[in-house]
């Protein structure tokens, strides 16, 4: 089947939602700030996307922590290495480009790891947002730094979790 996409409502602004009739390939921000290599979005076509805006719907809710959708992005052979650690970064959770470098096996990597995360064509599905800086602090988000700040609150556990963790 061709490519094709929607577009949904969330709470972070319109998402324009790309599909090739098996899988989601992309996922993009009005404004996204890398220029996302996938141009052809093919058609708007409203339909086939339902459970992509339902799961989108219920973590915006906070009632799913994670995707179940078969996701096709398209990138180097890095790069869907790169995008494979993201989607196992736990909710609620985040990693430093180093760490991504080192479970990659190469610690010198992080600034590639970093480029990958940049290109990543599914966001929110593949949580590039969960990546930070070494220091912890907020970097470079193809949403800008307004949503990725969102994002990661969104995914703060309540008060009352956190002190149950100790």
């Amino acid at each position: 089947m061709s490519v094709r996409h929607t577009v949904v409502e969330s709470p972070i602004g319109p998402l324009t939602l790309v599909g090739d009739g098996s899988a989601l390939i992309g996922l993009y921000f009005d404004g996204h700030l890398r220029t996302p290599r996938l141009t052809d979005r093919g058609p708007r076509d409203d339909d086939g996307f339902e459970i992509v805006g339902q799961q989108l719907g219920e973590y915006f809710a906070g009632t799913r922590r994670e995707f179940d959708l078969e996701l096709a992005p398209r990138g180097s052979a890095f790069e869907k290495q790169v995008w494979a650690l993201l989607t196992k970064i736990p909710y609620g959770e985040t990693r430093t480009y180093g760490q991504l470098a080192a479970e990659l096996g190469d610690p010198g990597a992080a600034q590639a790891v970093g480029n990958a995360n940049g290109w990543n064509p599914i966001s929110v599905i593949v949580p590039c947002h969960r990546v930070v800086g070494t220091s912890g602090g907020l970097t470079g988000y193809a949403g800008g730094l307004a949503r990725k700040r969102y994002l990661l609150s969104l995914e703060e556990p309540p008060a009352d979790e956190v002190g149950r963790l100790f």
